[in-house]
């Protein structure tokens, strides 16, 4: 069980850690005012709309720009605690995963909705938006399943206080 938690750790960190960096540098573009981003990260992004057929990131419709105020508000945040809680073994790093998972899948949830309901979507950018659904399910199950250990064995306390 050790093996699978590690990974789902791992996965987890993974995925907060691009959550953490896309969010304020890419997706908030579209919502913020332009002469806040350098002309490297906007070209970046319209690069990466370009390449990938990214209709949704090149015109992103009213659903994705409050999407985006969610990534900004809430997910950014709690992907940075997350990423804080996994490596330095919180205890609530638990629910900040959880929390995550969740709202990732929701958001997913809606944009390969769009994606798959206009027919609008390649293949390609199918494979680029579906780890993130895993993800959010790892991250849910990681925030689900886990199993804190005792701060401290119960039988070296006892043996103390005699």
């Amino acid at each position: 069980m050790g093996v699978v938690s590690a990974v789902a750790d791992a996965v987890v960190v993974l995925f907060s850690l691009t959550i953490a960096m896309a969010a304020p540098l890419i997706g908030a573009q579209s919502v913020l005012p332009r002469h806040l981003y350098p002309a490297l990260l906007q070209d970046l992004k319209r690069w990466y709309a370009a390449e990938f057929d990214d209709y949704l990131m090149a015109e992103p419709p009213a659903f994705l720009r409050g999407i985006f105020w969610l990534e900004i508000a809430f997910l950014w945040p709690l992907s940075v605690a997350t990423i804080y809680g996994v490596l330095a073994r919180r205890r609530w790093a638990a629910t900040t995963s959880l929390m995550a998972g969740v709202t990732t899948l929701t958001s997913m949830s809606a944009i390969l909705g769009e994606m798959l309901g206009s027919g609008r979507a390649t293949p390609r950018l199918l494979q680029l938006y579906a780890p993130y659904v895993v993800f959010a399910f790892i991250a849910i199950l990681r925030g689900l399943c886990s199993c804190p250990a005792p701060p401290y064995p119960a039988s070296s306390a006892r043996k103390k206080r005699v």
